[in-house]
């Protein structure tokens, strides 16, 4: 083992892996290299994370680099130059923020083995772990069955969700109506999220991504929000009021009270004589009577329901 030292690696370990003489030693001297602060200097991180996200070259790796105001991502014509999402964490003002970029997420059918297809699975989780989704749209493009499917993965994980328009300068022949019209389509085609706000900008230039953050951090503000429990009864007394639940079987639906019991996303607990009664629609009626009074904006609101003699 002497002849080891000539290697200048340090003092060698003679061991026997087969008898297992000298693992003792080794593992002293592995057990010896770890920094005994190293989880207690961890802090919590109580950064917002905020997920850009979309279709393949819809300029998620651009808004990244405005936002930050650094070059921290490539930015290539070529689709799929991002290949792993890649978290850059700085301060806007006296909020900290963790921005993750991406790779773009093709239909399932076009995901190539291999790269491309743990690429996309870095991509749904980095949405499941951040608290905002940004969903970047080609503004030059029609809106697609994948842009609605992305944005049906965020509402499915209860993400918050603020759609960014992206490339709005390429658009000709724009006029004061153009913006409405697109929102028109963005509204159709994610009919199922109409709370979401909507932003145009271009991601090239600069143009409306100083707009970005404060939304998203506004987004991120009212999905922390907290109802009190009389005033959501009150809202809910005022909605039944309104508009009595239908019943197919005969037997009438009563909700006796509700609450809410958690925050991120906003969930509520209504207590009712039977849940099988309650049909999506009441429920959609109920959620849009709530906004009506606090918009959650961007964010999805959850419903459970619980029987109660």
């Amino acid at each position: 083992a002497m002849e080891f030292y000539a290697l200048g690696l340090g003092t060698p370990i003679p061991i026997s892996a087969l008898h297992g003489t000298g693992t003792g030693d080794l593992l002293d001297a592995v057990v010896a290299s770890f920094s005994p602060t190293e989880e207690e200097g961890k802090e919590e991180d109580n950064a917002i994370k905020i997920a850009i996200v979309g279709k393949p070259n819809v300029g998620k790796s651009s808004l990244l680099n405005k936002l930050t105001g650094e070059n921290r991502a490539i930015v290539s014509p070529i689709p799929g130059t991002t290949r792993d999402a890649i978290d850059t964490s700085f301060q806007f003002g006296d909020i900290p923020i963790t921005l993750i970029d991406t790779a773009g997420i093709r239909r399932k059918g076009k995901i190539e083995k291999g790269v491309e297809k743990y690429s996309v699975i870095r991509s749904m989780r980095a949405i499941e772990r951040c608290d905002v989704a940004l969903l970047l749209i080609d503004a030059s493009q029609e809106i697609s069955a994948q842009d609605t499917h992305i944005a049906g993965y965020i509402q499915d994980k209860g993400k918050s969700t603020v759609v960014v328009v992206n490339k709005w300068d390429k658009v000709e022949n724009k006029d004061a109506q153009s913006m409405q019209v697109f929102i028109k389509k963005i509204r159709y085609a994610l009919n199922f999220m109409d709370y979401v706000p909507v932003l145009f900008i271009s991601a090239l230039s600069g143009k409306g991504v100083e707009k970005v953050l404060p939304l998203a951090l506004q987004v991120q503000e009212e999905r922390l929000m907290h109802i009190n429990t009389g005033v959501f009864n009150r809202i809910l007394m005022k909605a039944q009021d309104m508009h009595s639940p239908s019943s197919k079987t005969g037997k009438p639906l009563r909700i006796y009270y509700g609450t809410q019991v958690r925050s991120d996303p906003p969930t509520f607990l209504l207590y009712v004589n039977d849940p099988t009664l309650v049909h999506f629609s009441y429920l959609r009626f109920l959620e849009n009577q709530l906004r009506e009074v606090y918009p959650f904006r961007g964010t999805p609101i959850r419903f459970v329901l619980k029987k109660r003699k």
